[in-house]
């Protein structure tokens, strides 16, 4: 984890908040939840903060409280892939599988908003994962998020960038306030090619664009296209 962020001590409204998150933790024994808690190290993370990045060490388990962390893959030429993110309740499967495998980092972790979060030390983890309820539901929400990335390849490799454009602007709602950047590094694209790509919906009267804004004018259009694709990109 970077070290531009705030941290300390944390109220006691701040560990209730973390265990109705993660309520898992009153499942843990006694000890262990003790030992759970004065381990914690609190942080606030203000939105747009690097937590990690490829080939650094991992420094811990983070249970995000409040906030949304963007986990992506990066290329030498600094296109990212988004791989998942992680929201409060949540866990981050790239900091289990390093901290299981006592292996650095292979992937980037980005704040997208203000981020509260709980960093429990590795040699904790290691300790809490003797714990069977503490086990299970870190391997159960490993599982989930294997599929996803599952879901992600298949999106990657079988579809149409025009398709999964248009399904990312479904799952957005009628009007997004968003740049033709932001969409691209949702896609793993780059900018040039989503701006075309968005011209083309506009022409098409599918979209109406706007200075940092899409509308949408055709859902079912949109749908159609997510299904089916144009046979561009």
């Amino acid at each position: 984890m970077s070290s531009n962020t705030a941290s300390g001590s944390a109220p006691t409204t701040e560990t209730e908040r973390l265990e109705s998150r993660y309520p898992v933790l009153a499942a843990l024994s006694p000890p262990a939840h003790a030992r759970l808690l004065q381990s914690a190290h609190w942080m606030r993370v203000p939105a747009g903060a690097m937590l990690f990045d490829d080939r650094q060490a991992c420094e811990g388990f983070p249970f995000v409280v409040e906030g949304t962390v963007r986990v992506s893959k990066c290329a030498p030429s600094g296109r990212e892939l988004p791989l998942y993110r992680v929201g409060p309740g949540e866990t981050c499967i790239i900091s289990s599988s390093c901290l299981l495998g006592h292996e650095d980092y292979n992937a980037r972790g980005v704040t997208e908003s203000d981020t509260l979060l709980m960093l429990l030390p590795k040699a904790v983890f290691d300790e809490m994962m003797a714990e069977r309820p503490f086990r299970d539901f870190v391997f159960h929400l490993f599982a989930e998020r294997i599929a996803d990335l599952m879901q992600l390849i298949e999106e990657v490799a079988f579809r149409k960038l025009d398709q999964r454009l248009a399904a990312l602007l479904l799952g957005k709602g009628r009007l997004l306030h968003v740049t033709h950047q932001q969409l691209a590094d949702e896609l793993g694209s780059v900018r040039e090619i989503v701006s075309r790509l968005l011209k083309s919906f506009a022409d098409q009267g599918l979209v109406r664009l706007g200075r940092e804004q899409v509308e949408i004018l055709d859902p079912a259009g949109l749908r159609r296209l997510s299904a089916e694709g144009s046979g561009k990109a």
